[in-house]
C-alpha cells in the first residue's frame, strides 16, 4: 500500500501526469508500467528476504532442504508475491479515485483493517445470529456454526493467503483449515499416526485459493485500468 497510495494522484496534483501523456506516451503505458514496476519491487523484496531467511536457517539449523522442500518456498514465495500485488492494486485504485495522497492513502489502510479484523468479527456475529443455539451440545449446530464462519472468513484476502501458505509450508497440514478446532493432545494424537502429504496433494488442496488471490487481484487491476482510461487528465 505505501508503493501504490500516491502513484497517480500524486502526479496529478503535481501536475506531471499531464505532461507525461502530452508526450507520445499511451495511456495503458501509464498505468501498466506503475503496476508492473511495483510488482517488480515487491518481487525483489520478497526473494531477497526469502533467501535470507533461508540462508539463516541454514547457518543455525545446518539442515539441508530437500528438492521438495525447495519447491513448496517458491510455491509461498508466488503465492506472497500475488498477494501483495492485490494490495499495490487496492492502492493504486484508490490513488486514482481521490486526489487527496491522504485520503487514497486512509482508504487503503481502512479497506486492509476490514479485511483483517472486522471480517473475523463479523464472521461470529453472522453465525450467532444464523444459529442461535449453538451452545447447546449439538454435534451438527456446532459443526454448521463452523462451517457458516469459515465461509465467511474466506471472503478476505488475508485469510485465502494464510490458509494457502500455512498449508504449502507445513506438509502435516491436511486441509486448509479445520472445521473444528482440535485440543492439543487430539492433534498430537493424529499427527503421530499420520504421514506429510506429498506436495501435489497440498498443492491440490489450495489451487481454489490460490485462484481465488489470482483472480481478485487481477479484477482489482482490471477496475483500475478501466477507471484511469476513463478519466479526464487536465494540466492544473
Amino acid at each position: 500500500m505505501i508503493l501504490g497510495f500516491d502513484t497517480i494522484n500524486r502526479e496529478r496534483n503535481e501536475g506531471t501526469l499531464s505532461k507525461l501523456l502530452s508526450q507520445p506516451i499511451y495511456r495503458d503505458a501509464v498505468i501498466n508500467g506503475k503496476f508492473l514496476a511495483g510488482v517488480a519491487l515487491i518481487t525483489i523484496m520478497m526473494v531477497s528476504i526469502v533467501l535470507v531467511i533461508t540462508g539463516l536457517g541454514l547457518i543455525l539449523l545446518g539442515i539441508v532442504p530437500g528438492v521438495e522442500e525447495l519447491w513448496r518456498i517458491f510455491i509461498y514465495l508466488i503465492v506472497s508475491i500475488i498477494y501483495i500485488s492485490f494490495w499495490l492494486g487496492i492502492a493504486i485504485l484508490f490513488s486514482i479515485i481521490f486526489r487527496s495522497t491522504a485520503t487514497s492513502a486512509l482508504a487503503a489502510l481502512a479497506v486492509w483493517i476490514f479485511f483483517s479484523f472486522f471480517v473475523s468479527i463479523g464472521a461470529n456475529i453472522l453465525a450467532n445470529a444464523l444459529t442461535p443455539q449453538a451452545g447447546a451440545a449439538n454435534a451438527d449446530e456446532i459443526l454448521w456454526r463452523a462451517k457458516v464462519v469459515k465461509a465467511f472468513t474466506l471472503t478476505s484476502p488475508m485469510e485465502l493467503y494464510t490458509d494457502a501458505t500455512a498449508t504449502i509450508i507445513d506438509p502435516m497440514r491436511k486441509s486448509a483449515r479445520s472445521i473444528v478446532t482440535m485440543g492439543p493432545m487430539e492433534s498430537i494424537s493424529i499427527s503421530r499416526f499420520s504421514g506429510p502429504l506429498p506436495l501435489g496433494q497440498s498443492v491440490l488442496i489450495v489451487v481454489p485459493y490460490i485462484i481465488s488471490l489470482v483472480a481478485i487481484t487481477i479484477v482489482c487491476f482490471a477496475v483500475s485500468y478501466t477507471v484511469f482510461m476513463r478519466q479526464e487528465i487536465r494540466s492544473l
